[in-house]
This record gives C-alpha cells, sequence and structure tokens, in this order.
C-alpha cells in the first residue's frame, strides 16, 4: 500500500464475508473482486456476535454460518481461491482464541497477509497483541473518529500495513453522506503516524469514494459489496469496478 501512496494511487479495500452467499460463490466473488481492481481484500470470519457490525454484514455473517463456515474453512477458502491480491482477515477475537495457538501460522501459510481484530483495543490485552504483533501477519489497526491525538500515536505505533481509520461512530453500513470533520480526522491522524490511511464505515457510491480517496490513501468498502453480493457476483464485481474508476479518476 505505501508503493500504491508513492505511485499517487488510491487504495481500494474491499471486505466481502467469507462463505457468503454461500462457500462455492465466496470463492469466485474473491476471484471477481482481484479482477476488478481491488488491492486489499478483507475477508471477514463469521461470527455469531459481531457487534461492530451493521445489519448487512451480521446477516451475511448469519448465512455464512448457517453453511457451516468457520476459521479453518475461511483459510481453506483462501488456498480454493488462489488470489494474488492482499487478504486482511477481518475478525473477533473469540474465533482466533478458539482456533488455536498456531492459528496465524497456519493463516499465512493458507495465503492471507493481514489480520484485522475489531474487539481488541491498544492495551486491552498485551499478551495476545504481543502474540498477534510479533506473528507473520501483518496487524492492522482500527482508529475511531473520536481518538485523541496520543492515542492516535499509540494505537498506530502498535500496528503495520494500514491504519483502518473508522469514518463516524456506530456499526457498519450504508450512509448516504460523510462527516463534515472527516477531512479534520485525517489530518489528526496522519500527524500520529506515516502509515498509509485508509477511511471505511459508510463509503457505498462512486461520489463518496472520490470525496473520501481526495483526503486518504484508501477507502473501506464492506457493507455495499455484501449487499450487491446478495444479488450475484457479476453485480458485486460491478460495484468494484465502479468504485476503481471512481478512484483512478482522481
Amino acid at each position: 500500500m505505501t508503493a500504491l501512496r508513492a505511485e499517487g494511487r488510491r487504495a481500494l479495500v474491499c471486505y466481502v464475508t467469507a462463505g457468503h452467499p454461500d462457500p462455492a460463490s465466496s470463492v469466485a466473488l474473491l476471484r471477481g473482486i482481484e479482477s476488478a481492481g481491488a488491492d486489499v481484500i478483507e475477508l471477514g470470519i463469521p461470527f455469531s456476535d459481531p457487534m461492530a457490525d451493521g445489519p448487512i454484514i451480521q446477516a451475511s455473517s448469519q448465512r455464512a454460518l448457517d453453511h457451516g463456515m468457520t476459521l479453518a474453512r475461511t483459510l481453506d477458502l483462501i488456498r480454493d481461491a488462489r488470489i494474488r491480491t492482499p487478504i486482511v482477515l477481518f475478525t473477533y477475537l473469540n474465533p482466533l482464541i478458539a482456533a488455536g495457538h498456531d492459528v496465524l501460522d497456519r493463516a499465512a501459510a493458507a495465503g492471507a497477509h493481514g489480520v484485522l481484530v475489531t474487539d481488541l483495543p491498544v492495551g486491552a490485552d498485551p499478551v495476545r497483541e504481543q502474540w498477534l504483533g510479533n506473528g507473520p501477519l501483518g496487524f492492522v489497526r482500527l482508529v475511531a473518529p473520536t481518538t485523541p491525538l496520543e492515542r492516535m500515536r499509540e494505537i498506530a505505533a502498535h500496528g503495520s500495513g494500514f491504519v483502518y481509520l473508522i469514518s463516524r461512530r456506530g456499526v457498519t453500513g450504508l450512509r448516504t453522506d460523510l462527516p463534515a470533520e472527516l477531512p479534520d480526522t485525517i489530518a489528526r491522524l496522519r500527524q500520529a503516524t506515516t502509515l498509509p490511511v485508509c477511511v471505511g464505515f459508510g463509503i457505498s457510491t462512486s461520489e463518496q469514494a472520490a470525496a473520501v480517496g481526495r483526503v486518504a490513501d484508501g477507502i473501506v468498502v464492506g457493507s455495499a459489496i455484501v449487499q450487491a453480493a446478495d444479488k450475484s457476483v457479476d453485480a458485486a464485481t460491478e460495484l468494484v469496478s465502479t468504485l476503481r474508476r471512481a478512484l483512478d479518476a482522481i
């Protein structure tokens, strides 16, 4: 992602839920998103209590669980897809703990490149943070829009790859507008880290993608892609292509 920034290109980070809309379609979806221009794919591990997610991603997670999707089967999915686009596992802490102490090594062997844990704030569990930070995967950290500058510095110092800036308070989901204070929040975060800044939560249209891309290093789009995947893999792939064109036109 640093290379993209050096080229003046904006990163397109696409979230999809592993096993949604079903395991076979999930493989096709990963390949389609790659061909449409995703720079990074966040692959959500289905979880029974996804408290940070809005109704669209919650529903996709439950649907994947109904198909028997687990973290182990997610790693099989990565192997089956055989894509070159970097994959970041998007997960809650419990599935990682349940998968065993070697899960990070198994994930890396399967082809994952990074991990993002939504419910592990900096300082909450130093032992597990060290385990993640010293492991074979990049450790992407989340920053909330209300985070003070010094806390931003602390969070960024314990992460790698890029910083995921949450654009607004609340859960994931589609939004019709962007927070007016977002450019100021990004500017504050840039004072705290040299890592690329990617903004997510609420971006769903090409207009929003371009607006955020003008002030950030990249965007994260999840709910809109998941919703499109409910219709078809082709619909999700076309949406990603549209977002790619919007970013490249900046």
